[in-house]
C-alpha cells in the first residue's frame, strides 16, 4: 500500500489504547471480539470496537418504479417496513455468522454473511446474495419474468470517524468512468492502521451476474456503469446518516439528467436513481451496484499486514465452517431439551439466540444528564411529582462524555442502544455460550458509572442513537435508579466458574475456551469489579432508601426498606414496570416491594462474589443486609389480608397501609430467590401464580390479576400482557423449587412443566406466523404484541428450552 504521509499513522498509533499488558482478556480473545455488525440499528451495520474508527452500512431497494424507490431504500432497521421476517440465522460474536432479511416489499430475500478470517491472515470477509422471492410482483406488466428481471440497486457506504483516511485506489477525483471487477479503499485509521477494503462481483451459485440494460440515450454500453463510486468529505457528525448521504448524491444525478433530457423524457429508474461516480479521496465513501435479478458480491477487509489475501473461494469455505461450529457449539451449551428436541424448535432456539448475540452493539458519544440536582428531586413532600415536573421545566440539562459501552439491545428497530435492566436478562443466555464476553459487557456497562456509583438506566450516546428516541426522554438523571439485573449475572457467571457448582472442574477450565489470559482470569476480573459493585449498591442505598423512622412501622431492621425515586401517578418507569399500578396519590412515605427485593438479590450476589474472592469481613456485612431484607420484606409487605406481597403507603390518617394489586408486583420475593423451598408464605405465593382467575394464563403468567380493577385498563402496558423475562424469573424459580425437598415440591413441579411449555409455545407459534419475536404477548390469545423483533429478553425463551423435563407429580391438577 502507498500512504500519503507516514507521520499520519505513527500518530494514530500512537494514540491508540492498547489493552494494560496485566489485563484478564488475552489479546486473541479481545481480537476475535474487536469487529462485528456492531450498529444493529442497520439491517447490516459492521465496525470495530473503537471509539472512532471505520463505520460501514448496507442500503437496498427496488429500482423500477419512481413513485415508489424513496419509499423502498432499507437502511436502518424499521418497524414498519414490509419485512416477513429479518436476523441471524446462526451467529457467533468471535467468529460470524448468516443473516436474511425476508424482504416482502421489494420482493428480495437479502442473504449477509460476515466471517472472521483466522490471526494467520487476519480480516474479515461479507458477503452480500440477493434471491428473488417466490411472491414477488412485477411491476412492468405480467409478460416479464420478475424472477429474471426485478431491477436492484444496492449501496454500501464506508466512513471514516476520527483521524484517518481513505481513498478509492487507482481513481483521480471526478474521474468519470465505473469499475469493471472491484473497487478498492486504502485507508489508515486510528487503532487499525493500514487496511484494504475490496468490493468485489462473485458469481457463487449463479452462471451469471445480470446488470440491467436500455435503450435511453443515456445508457452506455460499457458494463462497467453499473458499478459506480462516490467519495465525499463530510462534517463527521453526518457520517451516521448514510441515507441521506446517498440520496442527496442521487438527486444531483437527477437535477443533470431533468437538465438534460426534461422531466418528460428521462431514463429509466436504474439508471437514474444512481450516485454520482465520482471516486477519490474522501472520509465517506458510497459504492452502488444495479442488478437484474439474483446477484452475489464480496467485501473484503485486510489489514495492511497482511500478505495473502482471501479469496471468494475462501470466503465460501469459511462461511460453512463457522456454520458447522455454531451448529456443534450449540448442541454442547444451549441445545432444547425434551419436548422440544425436533428440528423446528432448534431453528427456532438458534434464531432467537443470535439475533440476541448479533444485536450486540458498540456505542461511542455524549449523553443528555440534569446534574443540577435541584432539591425538590429528592422527592420528600406531598405532591412531590409536580415539584419535580416543574424543577426539570426550568433546568438545562448538559451533555456529558463521550462514553462508550459494549452491550446487547432490546430491539434493532425501536430500542437500539442500552437499557440497564433489559441487559442482564439479556445476558443469562449469553453466559452458557461465551462466558467472557459476558464479563467483556458487564466490564463496559460498570466503567459507565461515575464516582457517587449511578449508572444510567438508558445508554444514549451520540445523535445516531438519540436519533431514536422522542426528545422528552432522552435526559437522564442521577437520582434515577433501574433494577439492578446485572447482578443476576454475576451470580449466573458464578455458578459457572466455581469449582462447586461444577463437580470440581477448574476456573479456567470452564472459562479458558473464550480465551482468558491467565489461569486465574475470573477471580483477577471480579476482584478488579468489586469496587464498582460495591459503589453501586451503596449508591441504591443511599438514593432509594424508604422511610421507616417518620412513621409507625413495627420491622425487624429499621434500615432495610425502599422507595423507587421518578414517582409519577400512572407511572414508575425506573422501576421498570412503567404503569403497573401503585398506591394513588404518590406518597413520600411509600415503600416499593419490588424494589426491596431488587436490594436483596443484589446483596445475595455481593455475598457470594465476597465469598469467592476471600473478603470475609464483607461477605458476613452482605449476608446481614440479605437477612434483614428477607425479614423486613414479610414484616413491611406481606399482607395477611390478602394473602400477597404489597407495596406499602401513608393513608389520610399517617398510617402505614399495603397497597395490593396482584400481579408480577406480589410475586417477586419469589422470582428474585428469596423463599427457599420451605418459606410459610409460598405455598401462597404459588397457589396464586396458578389461579387461573388470577395470573395463569394459556400463554403465561399475566402481569396483572384478572380480578385487579386496573386490568387490561388504560396503556395497558403492564397491566395484562405476558412478559417473557419476568415469566422466565418464575419459571427458573420453580424449577429450583421442584429440585428440593420440601411441602410444594410436587406442586411446583406440576406448575414448572406446564409453564415451560405453554411459555415455549407461545413464543414459537407467534414467531412462526410473524416471523418476528415479540415485546409482550396477549394473555387471552396468545399473540404477539406491541414492539415487533423483539430479540432481547423475549430471547429467554432459548434458556426456558434447554431447561431440564421434569417428569408431573401425581394427584395434582392440571394447568
Amino acid at each position: 500500500m502507498h500512504w500519503s504521509s507516514s507521520v499520519t499513522l505513527l500518530l494514530l498509533n500512537a494514540l491508540t489504547t492498547i489493552a494494560a499488558d496485566d489485563s484478564v482478556f488475552s489479546k486473541a480473545s479481545n481480537d476475535s471480539l474487536l469487529w462485528g455488525p456492531y450498529r444493529p440499528n442497520l439491517y447490516f451495520g459492521l465496525r470495530p470496537r473503537l471509539p472512532k474508527s471505520v463505520t460501514t452500512g448496507l442500503l437496498w431497494g427496488r429500482v423500477e418504479d419512481f413513485t415508489e424507490v424513496q419509499h423502498l431504500i432499507r437502511y436502518t432497521c424499521e418497524q414498519n417496513e414490509d419485512m416477513a421476517g429479518y436476523g441471524w440465522d446462526k451467529y457467533d460474536p468471535r467468529s460470524g455468522g448468516v443473516q436474511t432479511v425476508k424482504d416482502k416489499g421489494n420482493g428480495i430475500d437479502m442473504e449477509t454473511a460476515f466471517v472472521k478470517f483466522d490471526e494467520g491472515r487476519g480480516g474479515w470477509g461479507a458477503r452480500v446474495k440477493g434471491t428473488v422471492r417466490e411472491d414477488a410482483q412485477s411491476s412492468l406488466g405480467s409478460q416479464v419474468d420478475v424472477r429474471e428481471d426485478l431491477k436492484t440497486a444496492v449501496f454500501f457506504t464506508v466512513g471514516m470517524e476520527g483521524l484517518g483516511s481513505m481513498q478509492v485506489l487507482g481513481a483521480e477525483v471526478g474521474e468519470d468512468l465505473g469499475f469493471e471487477k472491484e473497487v478498492v479503499l486504502d485507508g489508515q485509521a486510528q487503532g487499525l492502521g493500514e487496511f484494504r477494503i475490496t468490493i468485489s462481483e462473485s458469481k457463487g451459485s449463479f452462471n451469471h451476474l445480470k446488470h440491467p440494460e436500455h435503450g435511453h440515450p443515456s445508457y452506455r454500453t460499457k458494463p462497467l456503469d453499473h458499478t459506480l463510486v462516490h467519495s465525499v468529505q463530510v462534517p463527521e457528525e453526518a457520517l451516521w446518516q448514510s441515507k441521506a448521504l446517498v440520496f442527496s448524491s442521487i438527486k444531483t444525478t437527477i437535477d443533470g439528467y431533468v437538465e438534460e433530457y426534461t422531466q418528460e423524457k428521462m431514463p429509466p429508474p436504474w439508471q437514474t436513481y444512481t450516485i454520482q461516480n465520482m471516486p477519490g479521496i474522501g472520509n465517506f465513501h458510497m459504492v452502488q451496484k444495479v442488478f437484474e435479478g439474483p446477484f452475489e458480491f464480496d467485501i473484503f477487509y485486510t489489514p495492511g499486514s497482511t500478505e495473502n489475501h482471501p479469496s471468494s473461494e475462501d470466503l465460501t469455505t469459511e462461511i460453512e465452517k463457522i456454520t458447522n461450529n455454531f451448529d456443534s457449539k450449540y448442541a454442547e451449551v444451549l441445545a432444547p431439551q425434551a419436548p422440544f428436541k425436533d428440528d423446528a424448535h432448534l431453528e427456532f432456539s438458534q434464531s432467537l439466540f443470535s439475533n440476541l448475540i448479533g444485536g450486540i452493539g458498540y456505542f461511542y458519544g455524549d449523553q443528555v444528564v440534569d446534574r443540577s440536582y435541584a432539591t425538590e428531586y429528592e422527592e420528600e413532600n406531598e405532591g412531590f411529582w409536580q415539584e419535580a415536573e416543574e424543577a426539570r421545566a426550568r433546568i438545562q440539562p448538559k451533555l456529558e462524555g463521550p462514553h462508550e459501552l459494549f452491550t446487547s439491545i432490546p430491539s434493532r428497530p425501536f430500542f437500539p442502544r442500552g437499557f440497564l435492566w433489559d441487559e442482564g436478562f439479556h445476558l443469562l443466555p449469553i453466559v452458557d455460550f461465551d462466558p467472557e464476553l459476558v464479563m467483556q459487557i458487564l466490564s463496559s456497562w460498570f466503567n459507565t458509572m461515575d464516582e457517587d456509583g449511578w449508572i444510567a438506566r438508558e445508554q444514549i450516546l451520540g445523535n445516531e442513537a438519540r436519533s431514536k428516541v422522542p426528545q422528552q426522554f432522552q435526559t437522564q438523571y442521577p437520582h434515577y435508579a433501574n433494577p439492578p439485573t446485572l447482578f443476576m449475572v454475576l451470580e449466573a457467571l458464578l455458578d459457572t466458574v466455581e469449582p462447586k457448582a461444577r463437580g470440581g472442574i477448574a476456573d479456567q477450565q470452564v472459562l479458558g475456551v473464550s480465551g482468558l489470559a491467565n489461569p486465574n482470569s475470573s477471580k483477577d476480573w471480579l476482584a478488579e469489579l468489586y469496587p464498582l459493585l460495591q459503589r453501586n449498591f451503596d449508591w441504591y442505598r443511599k438514593t432509594q432508601f424508604g422511610d421507616l423512622k417518620s412513621y409507625d412501622r413495627s420491622a425487624f431492621s429499621s434500615k432495610e426498606a425502599y422507595r423507587w425515586r421518578g414517582r409519577t401517578p400512572q407511572h414508575i418507569l425506573t422501576s421498570g414496570l412503567d404503569d403497573y399500578p401503585r398506591a394513588q396519590p404518590p406518597h413520600p412515605g411509600e415503600l416499593h416491594v419490588d424494589l426491596m427485593a431488587w436490594m436483596g438479590m443484589m446483596s445475595r450476589s455481593l455475598k457470594r462474589v465476597a465469598e469467592y474472592l476471600g473478603e470475609t469481613e464483607d461477605a458476613e456485612r452482605y449476608a446481614k443486609n440479605l437477612e434483614a431484607i428477607r425479614r423486613n420484606t414479610d414484616d413491611l409487605h406481606w399482607s395477611k389480608e390478602e394473602q400477597t406481597y404489597c407495596d406499602a403507603t401513608i393513608d389520610a390518617y399517617e398510617e402505614s397501609v399495603h397497597v395490593c394489586h396482584k400481579g408480577y408486583m406480589s410475586i417477586f420475593p419469589f422470582m428474585t430467590g428469596l423463599m427457599g423451598p420451605s418459606h410459610e408464605h409460598l405455598g401462597a405465593v404459588l397457589d396464586l401464580i396458578a389461579n387461573k382467575e388470577e395470573l395463569w394464563s394459556p400463554f403465561g403468567i399475566r402481569s396483572l390479576s384478572k380480578k385487579d380493577e386496573f386490568y387490561g385498563t388504560e396503556e395497558n402496558y403492564w397491566r395484562s400482557p405476558v412478559w417473557m423475562n419476568i415469566n422466565y424469573l418464575i419459571v427458573s424459580n420453580l424449577l429450583n423449587i421442584a429440585q428440593q425437598s420440601g411441602p410444594h415440591q410436587a406442586k411446583a413441579t406440576n406448575m414448572y412443566t406446564s409453564l415451560r411449555k405453554n411459555l415455549v409455545t407461545t413464543v414459537y407459534e407467534s414467531w412462526k406466523e410473524t416471523g418476528f419475536a415479540w415485546e409482550q404477548f396477549n394473555p387471552e390469545t396468545g399473540k404477539g404484541q406491541r414492539t415487533r423483533h423483539f430479540t432481547g429478553w423475549t430471547s429467554l425463551v432459548v434458556k426456558i428450552m434447554s431447561m431440564p423435563e421434569l417428569k408431573k407429580g401425581s394427584g395434582h391438577d392440571e394447568l
